[in-house]
């Protein structure tokens, strides 16, 4: 700097992470790996269907740190597993730098609300796909039909799928054909059920992330209206166009509020492993600090270090 200063700015641990989750004991070595590798120390909450193989992974993990010489406790699971456990350490924001709450849309709410300490969210993913007018028909069947039953019970499959209505007389009947050979259960707006045979969509639908093997369908009036309708349903997880005019897919890409948004390609690239993070602490569908598929250098912040030689300020 003029003043003779040299300021560097450097990354740091973010400090003690809390990771409540559900489920999938993967996420036990997983996130303890990326907390360990950057620095932090991690306290897991996962849930009681894999408590035992959580332990398990745990005491691993732990007896590698003690043969190495450090201190166990870097990687430990919350003691107390039960809600008022759970309350406590989302409160004790004196010890505890940052919570990531993975899991159902009940428990973020919770946690949301509670917490003292600050909250990278990893919410529900209540994903659409718009077939725009002028899209590549050949392209739009595999994207819709991956997006959706790739796997049906993930936070990045498609729930509902948007058709401008100046090709729905001709796409949806495919469209149809399409899922049926999938098994997937179709539900659709009255305007649809017009032109396929349908259980009808209600706006619960259209609000639901099903994490079934079941799709609503919803005809708008261009690229407006399926961007009207995604930032009232949509959970800012992922979106897709599929299209080939390229202003209309800029327009949506520029236009909608998501941590991560497709054009001509399917919803189920969100991970860690596609972006080539590796392992993954989960999706953020903050936007501060993280957004996105959240690797190892979304679990550090910054700070300034700065050199002088008896500098003054005037």
């Amino acid at each position: 700097m003029d003043s003779g200063l040299e300021i560097q700015k450097v990354s740091v641990p973010i400090g003690v992470i809390g990771i409540i989750y559900e489920s999938r004991p993967n996420v036990t070595s997983d996130t303890a790996a990326l907390c360990f590798k950057s620095g932090n120390v991690c306290v897991l909450k996962g849930g009681k269907e894999a408590q035992h193989s959580n332990a398990i992974i745990a005491d691993i993990l732990q007896e590698v740190l003690v043969e190495n010489d450090l201190p166990k406790e870097m990687i430990s699971l919350l003691p107390d597993a039960s809600r008022e456990g759970v309350s406590k350490l989302i409160k004790m924001d004196k010890f505890v730098d940052l919570i990531i709450p993975r899991g159902g849309e009940g428990l973020i709410r919770y946690i949301s609300e509670n917490s003292t300490v600050p909250v990278v969210k990893h919410d529900k993913g209540l994903c659409h796909v718009y077939i725009d007018k002028d899209a590549d028909i050949d392209k739009a069947i595999p994207i819709m039909i991956n997006a959706k039953c790739r796997r049906v019970g993930i936070c990045n499959a498609m729930e509902t799928l948007l058709v401008d209505k100046a090709i729905a007389a001709t796409l949806l009947p495919k469209v149809q054909v399409a899922f049926e050979k999938e098994g997937t259960e179709l539900r659709g707006s009255k305007e649809t059920q017009e032109i396929i045979t349908i259980n009808e969509a209600t706006h619960e639908d259209f609000d639901t992330e099903y994490l079934d093997n079941i799709l609503s369908i919803m005809i708008v009036d261009g690229v407006e209206e399926a961007m009207a309708h995604i930032k009232t349903y949509g959970s800012g997880h992922s979106e897709a166009i599929i299209t080939e005019n390229y202003t209309t897919g800029e327009k949506f890409m520029n236009g909608i509020d998501a941590a991560c948004v497709y054009i001509n390609a399917s919803t189920q690239f969100t991970d860690g492993g596609e972006f080539g993070f590796g392992a993954e602490v989960g999706i953020s569908t903050n936007k501060l600090h993280s957004r996105g598929p959240m690797g190892i250098n979304d679990l550090t912040t910054y700070k300034y270090k700065i050199y002088g030689n008896g500098q003054v300020r005037a």
